[in-house]
């Protein structure tokens, strides 16, 4: 993207690039008709209207690099704010480097001022903590946010665009899995692949998705969305 550019002008491609990656999924774009508030677009998902603030991401070498403060000027002097989610319920990422979308929870951005996406294992090989790229790909909001009474499905109703990815592949429960786990088919992963991709089940949870966390192959923990 040209450097030359201003932050309004930047705001303008990653709103109308989120906005085109959206309606090739499926999702239905809502616009306001006034300027200055804090959310750019609405996205009506399955599972709700969201809230979205779109951002553009700076590549450096393998990790997307996304400023998630504002700044605006005051008859005080510039004052530099954080989101949070009394405004908005997501942030959408415009990579211009990749032509790439990706959705983060507001969970994962309230009053944080940058937020760092990796697209490939670090030098030092430590994952912990690690936002992977991938696993905020947009196409999330619109494979996870289907729910229904009974069962929820993974892998929208509309075609696999650039955009879209695929969860990663997990155990089911069991048909007979006992009282605790009995509603409805949830995805099982391990306690360090939970720790591992937080950001990745986090976005499930919020989306719609059960999730249980074993420890030594035993279920330990149940998540799901606050109704």
């Amino acid at each position: 993207m040209d450097g030359n550019l201003t932050p309004t002008q930047k705001g303008n491609i990653a709103e109308a690039a989120v906005t085109l990656a959206a309606v090739r999924l499926g999702i239905i774009v809502y616009r306001p008709i006034a300027e200055g508030g804090r959310a750019d677009l609405v996205l009506g998902t399955p599972s709700g209207l969201l809230r979205t603030q779109c951002k553009c991401a700076r590549r450096d070498a393998e990790v997307l690099a996304v400023r998630t403060s504002t700044s605006r000027y005051t008859p005080q002097g510039y004052v530099r704010t954080t989101y949070s989610a009394e405004e908005i319920d997501l942030v959408a990422i415009y990579a211009p480097d990749l032509d790439e979308c990706y959705a983060v929870p507001i969970e994962e951005v309230e009053g944080v001022s940058y937020i760092h996406l990796r697209l490939a294992p670090p030098g030092n090989q430590q994952v912990a903590g690690v936002k992977w790229a991938r696993d905020y790909r947009l196409g999330a909001i619109a494979q996870l946010g289907e729910r229904s009474a009974g069962s929820r499905k993974v892998g929208g109703s509309s075609p696999p665009s650039s955009t879209t990815f695929s969860p990663s592949p997990g155990p089911m429960v069991p048909s007979s899995p006992g009282p605790a786990l009995a509603d409805s088919p949830v995805s099982v992963v391990g306690a360090h692949e939970f720790r591992d991709r937080f950001g990745y089940h986090l976005a499930r949870v919020v989306a719609g998705a059960d999730t249980v966390i074993t420890r030594h192959g035993r279920p330990a923990a149940r998540l799901g969305p606050v109704v």
